[in-house]
């Protein structure tokens, strides 16, 4: 992929981060996100995995604002995040893994609806629509989401396909 293509498909992926379509990212688009979750999975946000899910939706944002708000207004714009935490995220994974993992299991945990550490595609699907996805591909990308087909959506799976998504190189689980 070129270098062109590649700012295209990141800037697309800006608007899965802006949840309220404000053209910024800041912090309120992960709390609306976690709150998006919890709700659609019934799960009070003063509970254990509440908030554990609103504390990696903050680890997130520091993270991401960290290394993409130049101009330190607490906000990452569409040209900060494009050419700012793209590049940086993708020259190290490691550091996506670092910012990106806290969110993403609290919201497998709170997916995990039998306990068995993992989330369904069922469950993954539901998280995909309240966080933005198209309901007819929700589901077929949550289905895509289970790499070894053992029926769930492991930690390392979601954030294999997470970084993949974003233009990350996953690191080694």
């Amino acid at each position: 992929m070129d270098s062109a293509e590649y700012e295209r498909k990141i800037a697309a992926r800006f608007a899965t981060f802006d949840q309220d379509g404000s053209g910024y990212i800041d912090r309120e688009d992960f709390s609306t996100a976690a709150r998006a979750v919890l709700a659609e999975f019934g799960t009070t946000a003063r509970s254990d995995k509440g908030q554990a899910v609103f504390n990696g939706a903050e680890a997130f944002w520091q993270g991401m604002a960290g290394i993409a708000d130049v101009d330190g207004d607490q906000r990452v714009s569409r040209e900060e995040f494009v050419t700012g935490a793209a590049k940086r995220l993708r020259d190290s994974p490691q550091r996506f893994a670092e910012i990106a993992r806290p969110f993403l299991a609290a919201v497998i945990a709170v997916a995990d609806e039998d306990g068995a550490g993992a989330a369904t595609p069922t469950a993954a699907a539901r998280v995909l629509r309240v966080l933005g996805t198209a309901p007819e591909l929700a589901g077929p990308v949550a289905r895509a989401l289970d790499a070894d087909g053992d029926g769930l959506i492991s930690e390392d799976e979601i954030l294999a396909a997470f970084a993949g998504y974003c233009g990350v190189e996953a690191p080694d689980a």
